[in-house]
C-alpha cells in the first residue's frame, strides 16, 4: 500500500478510516439503544463506496482503460459492489444485527484489499477485451453475492442458536426471522452460482485462446491454485443446489456449506496471491 501514488494513497487511507469507523459503529449499535446509529452506519458505508469509486477513477485515468487489470482493482470493485448490496438491502432489511454482519464483511474486504494494494499494473490485453471485462465482473459479482449469502448464513446460525437457548429477546426485532434468513441465503447461493458459472465459461474460453497462441498450456491452468479453488467452490454450490432440490437439505447444513464456499472464493481471490502464487493475473 505504501507504494501507491500519493493521490491513491490518501484516498485509500480515507477508505480504511471510514470502514474502521463503520466497524466500530456496527459494534456499538448492537448495545442497548444502538438502533439510533443505523443512519450513521448507512452514511458511512455510502461514503466508503464513494471513496472507493474515486480510487477506481484514478486507476482508470492512469491506465487509460477500464480499471480491471489487477487484483487490487478487483478487490476495490468487490468492495463497491458489496457496499451497494448493503445499501439496497438495508432498505428492506432493517434489523441491526444483519447490518452489523454486512459491515464486518465489508471491513474484511477492505482489509484484504490493503494486503494486495499495489501501483497500476501493466496493461493486460485480455483484460481490455469485452470478454475479459465480462469474466472479471462476473467473478466479482459472484464474490459479492456469496458474501451476502455468508452474512445471511452466519445470522441464520446465530438466530437458531439463540432460539434454542430461549434467548428470544436477543432475536426478536433485532434479527430477520430464520425463514427469511434462509431465503436470503438461498438467493445468494443461486445468484452466485449463475455468476460463477458464466465467469468460469468465459475464463475457460480466454484460457483456450492463450493456449492456442502458445502463451500457456492446459496443465498450467488446471493445476493453478486459483482455478482449482474456484472450481471447487462452483462444484460445492452445484451440490448444495441439487441436494436442496432432491434431498431437502436442511438450513443448518446449507449455512455451513455457504461459509465454506465464501472462504474458498475469498482465499482464491486474495489468499493464493499471499501464500501460493498463481499464473492467473
Amino acid at each position: 500500500m505504501l507504494q501507491l501514488p500519493l493521490n491513491e494513497k490518501l484516498v485509500f487511507y480515507a477508505v480504511l478510516a471510514v470502514y474502521m469507523f463503520a466497524g466500530g459503529v456496527a459494534v456499538r449499535q448492537l448495545a442497548p439503544g444502538g438502533e439510533k446509529y443505523k443512519r450513521l452506519l448507512t452514511a458511512l458505508i455510502a461514503l466508503g463506496v464513494s471513496l472507493q469509486s474515486v480510487m477506481l477513477i484514478f486507476r482508470a485515468v492512469s491506465l487509460k482503460a477500464f480499471p480491471l487489470t489487477g487484483l487490487f482493482e478487483s478487490m476495490i470493485f468487490l468492495g463497491i459492489t458489496f457496499g451497494l448490496v448493503y445499501l439496497f438491502t438495508s432498505i428492506v432489511v432493517s434489523q441491526i444485527w444483519f447490518g452489523s454482519a454486512m459491515t464486518w464483511i465489508m471491513v474484511l474486504l477492505v482489509a484484504l484489499s490493503a494486503k494486495v494494494a499495489s501501483p497500476v499494473a501493466g496493461e493486460y490485453e485480455s483484460a481490455t477485451t469485452p470478454w475479459g471485462i465480462a469474466h472479471g465482473l462476473s467473478m466479482i459479482m459472484g464474490g459479492a453475492t456469496i458474501a451476502f449469502s455468508a452474512a445471511s448464513a452466519w445470522m441464520y446460525l446465530l438466530a437458531n442458536k439463540r432460539l434454542k437457548q430461549k434467548q428470544i429477546g436477543k432475536v426478536l426485532g433485532r434479527m430477520p426471522n430464520v425463514s427469511r434468513l434462509q431465503k436470503m441465503n438461498i438467493f445468494g447461493i443461486e445468484t452466485c452460482f449463475v455468476f460463477v458459472s458464466f465467469g468460469l465459461f468465459v475464463g475457460l474460453g480466454l484460457a483456450a485462446i492463450q493456449i492456442q497462441m502458445g502463451e500457456k498450456i492446459w496443465s498450467q491452468w488446471l493445476i493453478d491454485p486459483r482455478t482449482v479453488l474456484i472450481i471447487l467452490a462452483w462444484l460445492l454450490l452445484a451440490v448444495m443446489l441439487m441436494l436442496r432440490f432432491f434431498a431437502r437439505l436442511g438450513g443448518r447444513a446449507i449455512a455451513y456449506m455457504t461459509l465454506v464456499v465464501f472462504f474458498l472464493i475469498i482465499f482464491a481471490t486474495v489468499g493464493v496471491v499471499m501464500f501460493c502464487g498463481t499464473i492467473h493475473d
